[in-house]
Parts: C-alpha cells; structure tokens; sequence
C-alpha cells in the first residue's frame, strides 16, 4: 500500500468523529477558509450597511418633509417611521444575500486574485457534501490560495504560472469537486478497482495542495533572490556585519 493510500486511510478513520457535524453544516459553514472569501463578505456587509444607511436616510427626510407640509407628523407619524426603520433594516439586512460564485464563473475569471477569493468562497460551499478528511484539505487550501495570492499581485496576468493557477483552480478543483458531489452518497464508500471516491477525491486534493505550495514557492524564490542580491550588495558596499569596527582617533 503506498505511502498516499495509508495517509487517506488515516485521514478517514481520523475524521470519523467530526463527519456528522461537516454533513450538517457545523462550525464549518460559519468559517471562511481563507482572507480572499473574508473580504467578499466583509464587502457584501459594508454594501447591506451602506443600504441601511441610505434607507434611514430617506425616511428621515421623508419624515421631515411631511412634518414641514402637514405642521408635524405627529405621535402616529413618529410609530409610522419608527416601523418604517425597522423594515428597513430587516429587508436591506436580509438582502440582496451573499452569491455564492458558480463554477462558470470560476472559469470565466481572468483575475488570478479574484479567482483566488472566489474559489475559496465556492469551496466553503461545497463543504457539507465532502467527507471531513477533504474538508480538511479544503481548509488547508484556503490557507495555501492566501498566500499564493499574496504572490500573484506581483505576476503579470499573462505569467505561465498564472495560466496555471487559472487552469488548476478555476477547471481542475472544481470539476474534481463537482465530479464526486454527483456519485451518489451511499456510493462514496463503496470500494472499487482499489479505490473508493471519498479516498479519491482526498488524493486529488492532495495533489492540487501540493501543486499550488509547489506554484507558490517556485514564485518566492525570485523574491528570494531579489533579497539575495540586495543583502550581497549591502554586505559589499557596507562590509559584513561580523566585521570589527575600528576607531579613528
């Protein structure tokens, strides 16, 4: 048995405690899994706030205008506006509600940086119908896209690795994801040709972590070499730190 099918047997005998809670929903729904999906929702709420704040905005001047034309609203006028508030904010606070990206508009996306965030909020919710071992490795990845992000805001668009990431985690993970959500689940464990789909899928999104921490290293290094050249020319220009300092008298 090689060394990926016994990590995936330990990773499903692991979980077994936590799998109820994942298939429900549990703590993971209530999570994001990285900083890209945290800022398109901290953006929906700032836009919810936003709407509030122009529909209290319009009720106050509404009321106000009344009270010019009609000599004062009045003890009704002030409950009428007082409900009125209320709606207000419980219809703009409901809605329009958080969509969630689609895997056409997974593909579509250009902006390796937005793709970025947009994955993470699709995997977030795909999470109830995946074993806990591969919400495990979803959690992971959201950690992974964070950083690997961070490196894409300095790589052209037209960068190969780019071309890869897009590839990767706008085709490759959400077909695969998509692809075992459609078998059907008391078929999940079920073994075949040596394989089940729950340990499949668990393989596959080894692979894609391992694939993105190799993108994500291979775009360090000429970061690291940048450092590198700088930290030598300050070493020539200044000499090195290990140097003894010598008094002029």
């Amino acid at each position: 048995m090689s060394d990926l099918t016994r990590q995936s047997d330990r990773l499903l005998q692991d979980a077994r405690a936590v799998r109820d809670d994942n298939r429900t929903g549990g703590r993971h729904r209530r999570q994001s899994i990285g900083r890209g999906s945290a800022e398109l929702k901290r953006e929906h709420l700032l836009k919810k706030i936003r709407n509030i704040a122009i529909a209290a905005a319009a009720i106050f001047a509404f009321s106000v205008a009344a009270g010019i034309i009609v000599d004062g609203i009045g003890f009704t006028g002030v409950v009428m506006v007082f409900f009125a508030l209320l709606a207000a904010g419980f219809i703009f606070g409901r809605y329009p509600q958080m969509k969630v990206p689609r895997r056409e508009d997974l593909t579509r996306t250009e902006d390796v940086r937005q793709l970025v965030g947009k994955t993470e909020l699709w995997l977030e919710a795909q999470r109830p119908a995946l074993p806990a071992p591969a919400v495990k490795l979803v959690d992971d990845l959201g950690v992974q896209l964070d950083a690997l992000g961070l490196q894409l805001e300095r790589v052209p668009a037209d960068h190969q690795a780019a071309r890869d990431i897009r590839e990767l985690v706008g085709e490759t993970l959400p077909e695969m994801v998509d692809s075992y959500r459609n078998i059907p689940g008391n078929l999940r464990a079920e073994e075949r040709a040596g394989s089940t789909p729950d340990r499949q899928l668990i393989d596959g999104l080894g692979r894609i972590s391992r694939e993105i921490d190799q993108v994500t290293r291979q775009l360090a290094d000429g970061a690291l070499d940048d450092l590198a050249v700088k930290t030598r020319y300050l070493e020539y220009r200044y000499g090195g730190s290990d140097q003894p300092q010598t008094e002029e008298n």
